[in-house]
């Protein structure tokens, strides 16, 4: 109990304090990148990119009211934490697991202890969840959308998240420069299982554009880098005017993703620049070989990088975390099956586990490292 004559009722009983005053330019947050290609960058975020991923929220993911709540699955510094400013200006309930990571037992038991739950996830958390011996019995009535994103969401894993738990998908692309406000793909085209492959449209006040190296803006079909312009786009790097400058060019966010555009405007995200493999003068996109890699039922995860090569100046490695038996050699025949023959990979190494930094995106640098003999 409370003594109602003790300072510490006086300070619960004090007036609030007033807003501080900002202008919509002013510093809000310093949003590290992630850093899976090289060293980590603040991101200045102004409170103008917050409230435009906020109504860019409401708008194209949601309708949030105080009855709702947001899960933090993944770090609040990042993702989910953006996500819950939104869930925040709604008056929703910004729920913390116990255990402060991600435990799928733990996930499942807090959907159903909460009312319209949200949450975002990468790809590999909603793997994890798949694969939990808790996913038979789950309860998800309480589940109202999971947002995914920050890695690549591969065609057969999206599948069994739509068979598990039906149109309450949403898919983005954004980075910490553009904070999760690219492109989407809303529940609809999960519920219809149509343009999986991709990662949807533009957001609502967001343009996005594909262009070649002298940032000549290609037709629909071909692949160059992806480049956006909104209220989202960060203000710069911190302490960092150089590479400010190389990746706002222009008027641009150069996002250092390569991708292309269909007719309808959907953008399917090929690779990171970085991690383009490059064997005998040949353009290689992992992801392509990552997505036949995965239709093999022995494939739990995967990931393809480059090797250096004395003749061919690379060669393609698939790191392989097993499900059931899978050999190289069946790897190998379902790869020529379907992509061409300079494509398939020369090594197949079989692991425990992928090296994934702690947002679960897999650190295909360490990967690099682990291929060089």
């Amino acid at each position: 109990m409370i003594d109602v004559a003790s300072p510490a009722y006086a300070r619960l009983e004090a007036p609030a304090a007033s807003p501080a005053e900002v202008r919509p330019d002013d510093l809000a947050w310093l949003f590290y990148t992630s850093g899976t290609t090289g060293v980590p960058k603040g991101a200045m975020l102004t409170h103008r990119n917050l409230l435009f991923a906020s109504q860019a929220y409401f708008t194209d993911i949601d309708r949030l009211g105080p009855g709702d709540a947001i899960l933090h699955a993944a770090p609040m510094s990042h993702g989910s934490g953006l996500y819950g400013v939104p869930h925040l200006a709604a008056g929703a309930l910004n729920v913390i697991p116990e255990s402060g990571g991600f435990e799928p037992e733990e996930i499942f038991g807090l959907i159903a202890a909460h009312r319209g739950v949200s949450f975002f996830a990468a790809p590999t958390m909603i793997v994890r969840l798949l694969a939990s011996p808790a996913a038979g019995g789950a309860d998800l009535r309480n589940l109202k959308t999971i947002t995914y994103g920050g890695a690549p969401m591969y065609v057969a894993d999206a599948l069994r998240a739509i068979d598990f738990c039906g149109p309450r998908l949403y898919q983005l692309f954004g980075q910490g420069e553009s904070p999760m406000t690219i492109t989407g793909l809303p529940q609809s085209d999960h519920a219809a299982r149509r343009n999986l492959e991709s990662c949807g449209y533009a957001r609502t006040g967001v343009e996005v554009r594909v262009v070649d190296e002298e940032d000549r803006e290609l037709p629909a079909g071909e692949v160059g880098e992806i480049l956006t312009r909104s209220d989202c786009v960060m203000a710069g790097y911190w302490q960092n005017p150089q590479a400010t400058a190389q990746t706002l060019r222009g008027g641009w966010l150069h996002t250092g993703d390569v991708g292309s555009l269909d007719e309808a405007g959907y953008l399917t995200i090929r690779d990171r620049s970085k991690d383009l493999i490059i064997s005998g003068g040949a353009n290689i996109y992992p992801r392509e070989i990552e997505e036949v890699l995965l239709r093999h039922p022995g494939v739990a995860e995967c990931s393809v990088v480059g090797r250096p090569h004395a003749e061919w100046g690379e060669e393609v490695i698939a790191f392989i975390v097993r499900r059931g038996d899978v050999t190289a050699q069946e790897l190998d025949a379902l790869c020529l099956e379907h992509i061409a023959r300079f494509k398939r990979p020369r090594d197949y190494r079989f692991v425990d586990s992928l090296p994934k930094n702690n947002y679960g995106k897999v650190l295909k640098t360490e990967l690099r490292r682990m291929a060089t003999p």
